[in-house]
């Protein structure tokens, strides 16, 4: 059981990290987890999901905080633009978020924040995000090499 704690612990942590703007990689802790049959495919799946969604509201958060350093010199949009930029995502913005599994997806979460999405869309969204591509792994995982039991 220590060894199960310890497995999904580090998968938590990898999943927490790759989702902010730290370099890591979950996707490699996950395949080898499920591999090693550390825990079940579905386990696997809700702690990475969680992780990963959790360290998808620290970069919201970080988003939500960069509003207050606008009126600097060396800021990159101006309040015309922000405001543009702001009318523009209101309308069709939020949906990138449903992108925030792929590369490059974690700025969208940060680009929330500064567009100050309802928290509760932005969990929404990037939880069905996030689960969705632990899910799919997990089911290619075991389509190509057998690991763990679907």
């Amino acid at each position: 059981m220590t060894g199960e704690w310890v497995a999904l612990g580090s998968l938590f942590a990898a999943a927490f990290g790759a989702a902010t703007i730290l370099p890591f990689q979950s996707e490699i802790v996950f395949v080898a987890l499920q591999l090693r049959d550390a825990a079940s495919p579905l386990l696997l799946v809700i702690v990475a999901s969680i992780g990963n969604v959790l360290g998808a509201v620290v970069n919201y958060v970080l988003g939500r905080g960069a509003e207050r350093l606008q009126g600097r010199r060396w800021f990159p949009a101006s309040p015309a633009q922000l405001a543009r930029a702001r009318d523009w995502y209101a309308r069709w913005g939020v949906w990138t978020l449903l992108l925030s599994w792929a590369p490059l997806g974690d700025a969208f979460t940060v680009v929330a924040g500064v567009m100050r999405t309802p928290l509760w869309l932005f969990v929404a969204l990037v939880t069905l995000a996030k689960t969705g591509r632990y899910a799919v792994l997990a089911w290619a995982t075991v389509a190509t090499a057998g690991g763990g039991a679907a």
